[in-house]
């Protein structure tokens, strides 16, 4: 019985986090192109200067949100409606792939994506650290200023972004901000100049800890 318990319990499928069925309903607006464009126009902007994104957005969102978190969904939705043309093309190929990603805390944050910009030499190393330094002295407000411009130079490289981790991490960024940056800055370090950690895994796959205790 307890062998069947247990089998049963591994077959039963994950269910799928807020932060991704809410990213992979963004991505599902942004093939429409005339969407799409009404989603860049928030980008940077706060929540109540984003006039044409809230007829997509607001039914999606509840209403017990708090404004951080709120302002960091209007944000991820720009910043994926805002991806360069070959951004959109790989994303569309890893559309059929979800389900093999890797647990939640295998999965890279921000640091780990600007690590791997270094690695491909998108990014020059001073500048990287440089920018993640910054941005852990950064309130939520300059952060959302100076994410698109990073986001975009990062794809236009040919390196992918995992938004919904970006998305929790925006979301806590205020109350947490020195735990977040500090697994930036760790996942950075890990995963800079090392494709693999010697034992067959990632070394982005230390990237994040899910330090979420509450559902966004």
């Amino acid at each position: 019985m307890t062998s069947t318990s247990a089998q049963t319990a591994a077959a039963a499928p994950i269910q799928p986090r807020a932060s991704d069925t809410f990213v992979a309903y963004v991505l599902s607006l942004c093939e429409n192109k005339r969407v799409q464009s009404d989603l860049r126009t928030g980008l940077s902007l706060r929540v109540e200067r984003c006039n044409y994104l809230h007829r997509y957005l607001v039914r999606r969102l509840a209403d017990r949100l708090h404004a951080d978190a709120k302002r960091a969904h209007y944000a991820v939705a720009a910043l994926i409606a805002a991806r360069p043309r070959s951004a959109r093309e790989a994303d569309a190929e890893r559309a059929g792939q979800v389900e093999a990603v890797r647990e939640w805390r295998a999965r890279p944050n921000l640091g780990a994506s600007v690590a791997a910009a270094v690695n491909a030499g998108v990014i020059k190393p001073d500048s990287a650290e440089g920018d993640l330094h910054l941005f852990s002295r950064q309130s939520s407000d300059a952060l959302h200023v100076r994410l698109p411009a990073l986001t975009r130079h990062l794809q236009s490289g040919g390196i992918a972004l995992d938004w919904a981790v970006l998305l929790e991490d925006l979301t806590w960024w205020d109350r947490n901000r020195d735990r977040i940056a500090t697994r930036w800055l760790e996942s950075y370090f890990r995963t800079l100049n090392h494709a693999d950690d010697g034992d067959g895994t990632d070394a982005a796959s230390t990237a994040t800890t899910d330090l979420h205790e509450e559902n966004i």
